[in-house]
C-alpha cells in the first residue's frame, strides 16, 4: 500500500480557500496562479540586475513569486520572466534552480534542528518503532539512502496501527544527521505539533525541486 506522501498534498492552494481563511496570496509569475506564499518562491531583484531566491523570506525590496516548482522555473527562465516581472532587464544568478533547491533544503533542515532541541524529535530505528507503539507520529523521516528492508519495517509498523502515515523521504542520511547534530540518520519521527506542520510545508516545496522518492516506496504491499 502507497503511504501519504507530504507530496500528495496538494500544495497549490487556491485563493478563494485562502481567501476564507484570511491568509494573503502571491500571483505566479509564470502560470499567472494566484496562490499562498507558501506554495511559491519568492525572487528579488539586486541594484545590478541579478535575480536571486530568497528562499528565507527576508531579502528587503519588491520580489517576484513563482510556483515552487523546478518546471515552472525553467520555463520562467526560457521566457525572461524576471525582466517582465520587474520591468527592468534582469539576469538570474548562475545555477539559480540548484541555490532554490540549496536554500529550501537548509530550511527543511533548520526546522528539524529546532524540533530536536524542542524534544519533538525521536532519532533511530528501535526508538522510532518503539514510539510509533505507543503512539501515532506526526511524520515518518527516512533516508533517501536508507536501506529497504529497515524502513519497510518502520513504514509497515506504523500502518498496522494507525490509518494515515505521512512519510518525507527526500533527505538523505548525511542531510538528516546534520539536521540532527549526528553523521547519519536514517530513521526519526517528528511528534504531532507546529514544527512538523511547519516541516510539511518546507517540505512540499523542497520536492518541487528534487525528486520525493516516498511515492514509489511500498508498492508491494503490506508485509506480516
Amino acid at each position: 500500500m502507497k503511504p501519504q506522501s507530504l507530496n500528495d498534498s496538494d500544495k497549490r492552494l487556491e485563493a478563494p480557500q485562502n481567501s476564507r481563511a484570511g491568509r494573503s496570496v502571491r500571483q505566479c509569475a509564470v502560470t499567472r496562479e494566484r496562490l499562498a506564499p507558501d506554495a511559491l518562491i519568492r525572487f528579488v531583484r539586486s541594484p545590478d540586475g541579478v535575480v536571486v531566491p530568497d528562499g528565507f523570506g527576508k531579502l528587503p525590496g519588491r520580489g517576484a513569486w513563482i510556483t515552487a516548482d523546478r518546471e515552472t522555473l525553467q520555463t520562467g527562465l526560457a521566457s525572461d520572466v524576471f525582466s517582465k516581472a520587474f520591468k527592468a532587464k534582469s539576469r538570474p544568478m548562475d545555477e539559480l534552480a540548484k541555490e532554490v533547491e540549496r536554500q529550501l533544503l537548509q530550511r527543511c533542515i533548520g526546522l528539524l534542528g529546532m524540533a530536536k532541541k524542542s524534544g519533538v524529535a525521536v532519532l533511530g530505528f528501535d526508538q522510532v518503532r518503539d514510539y510509533i507503539r505507543k503512539q501515532e507520529p506526526g511524520l515518518l523521516l527516512e533516508a533517501s539512502d536508507g536501506a529497504e528492508d529497515g524502513r519497510n519495517k518502520v513504514h509497515f509498523l506504523a500502518k498496522a496501527i494507525y490509518e494515515d502515515v505521512e512519510v518525507a523521504g527526500a533527505l538523505s542520511s548525511a542531510e538528516l544527521g546534520m539536521a540532527f547534530g549526528r553523521q547519519h540518520v536514517v530513521h526519526a519521527l517528528l511528534e504531532y505539533g507546529s514544527l512538523a506542520d511547519a516541516f510539511s510545508v518546507a517540505y512540499r516545496r523542497l520536492t518541487g525541486f528534487r525528486d520525493a522518492p516516498e511515492t514509489g516506496w511500498f508498492s508491494g504491499g503490506q508485509k506480516e
